[in-house]
């Protein structure tokens, strides 16, 4: 790894933080006496940070227009042109894009930056901080003398005179010395690299908890997990309260027409995220009720006879049948259950589950029944 690589990682380390706008000083120089020199900053900023958080070898990674005007307060068409200026006049070379399709048919702006050529760009090299000695050669770190205090020992009896000891450090072993060189290394700051990887840990968590319930295997790409770190790192939602915007969603849409919809690029879209987690919200408060797909009446609850659905939970579950003629709608019920693969879902969901499909197919029933 080359010495601009290591300090690219360092850069890229410190960029993006939770909840603040960070531009660091070093892009705004760059951008001079350029009037719109915060926004390319601000803008630079985020590309310098995702570009560790694609997941691919190639260093290629896809943001829309509207998710990087969510993170630097700016509009879909001011990023627009942002970007365009950063390729075309401060980046080229340095910034590739691409428009490309993902797997759900969306196209979508796709960056990939050359770290090597934006350090060199933005930090163009300087002299050697340690200045040669005059021999050619690089000074020799200056010892700690004068930044040292001298103790000194009395006389050893002997009349000779007294030695002094160089300390560094008054609390240590005064017969050793510390010495540092004067030219320090930067350490990296790591703080944005932790948040990062816990929002992608927190991202996984969710799809598989969405797995789990759908029993449909959901994979870990960055297109299934950037709308949940979107969302974590801008404290739309806790991750908690992501948990229970895929319950209430599985419980209401599993099994129904509605089901196309759980998958997490739509669950947690900026465009629908808050609808679905105020009605999560609300559908939790409520002691999580049984959800249904269908219009219903406020006398339909009277069609469902407790006991009944609930023995028949049971028998459901265990794979045993009734002692005696299992009821028309039970049936219909058993079949409704094995399409949603009830007996693969937890508990509390499955048990939602079929309290749903019971009511559904008493009110079809009672509605047949009618005609």
């Amino acid at each position: 790894m080359t010495t601009s690589s290591r300090i690219f990682d360092v850069v890229q380390a410190m960029s993006g933080q939770k909840n603040v706008i960070i531009i660091p000083r070093p892009y705004l120089q760059f951008f001079g006496e350029d009037q719109q020199a915060y926004q390319l900053a601000a803008v630079l900023n985020q590309l310098v940070f995702w570009s560790g958080c694609g997941g691919r070898d190639d260093g290629w990674f896809y943001k829309t227009h509207e998710e990087l005007g969510e993170e630097v307060e700016l509009g879909r068409d001011q990023i627009r042109r942002i970007v365009t200026k950063l390729e075309s006049k401060y980046l080229a070379g340095v910034l590739d894009t691409a428009n490309r399709r993902l797997n759900n048919g969306d196209k979508v702006k796709h960056y990939r930056l050359d770290g090597d050529k934006l350090i060199e760009l933005i930090f163009p090299v300087k002299k050697d901080a340690c200045p040669p000695n005059g021999n050619g050669e690089s000074a020799e770190p200056e010892q700690q003398n004068r930044h040292s205090e001298t103790a000194v020992v009395p006389f050893d009896g002997n009349g000779e005179g007294a030695v002094p000891i160089l300390y560094t450090d008054l609390n240590t072993d005064p017969n050793l010395q510390i010495i540092k060189p004067s030219c320090q290394p930067a350490s990296p700051a790591d703080g944005e690299e932790f948040i990062a990887k816990r929002l992608t840990r927190e991202a996984t968590e969710i799809v598989e908890h969405l797995s789990k319930l759908t029993g449909v295997t959901f994979e870990l790409t960055d297109n299934n997990l950037q709308h949940i770190r979107a969302r974590l790192r801008n404290a739309t939602a806790t991750k908690t309260e992501m948990l229970v915007v895929v319950d209430h969603l599985v419980a209401c849409w599993l099994g129904t027409k509605f089901a196309r919809g759980l998958n997490p690029s739509k669950i947690f879209s900026s465009e629908k995220f808050s609808s679905n987690l105020l009605a999560a919200k609300a559908w939790d408060a409520a002691g999580r009720p049984a959800c249904s797909s269908e219009p219903t009446t406020a006398s339909s609850d009277s069609l469902v006879d407790v006991n009944e659905r609930d023995a028949a939970y049971r028998r459901y579950m265990s794979g045993t049948i009734s002692q005696n003629k299992p009821s028309e709608l039970e049936l219909r019920v058993c079949k409704a259950a094995n399409a949603a693969n009830l007996r693969k879902q937890n508990s509390t969901f499955a048990i939602s589950r079929w309290n749903s499909i019971w009511k559904e197919q008493a009110q079809r029933g009672n509605q047949g029944a009618a005609a």
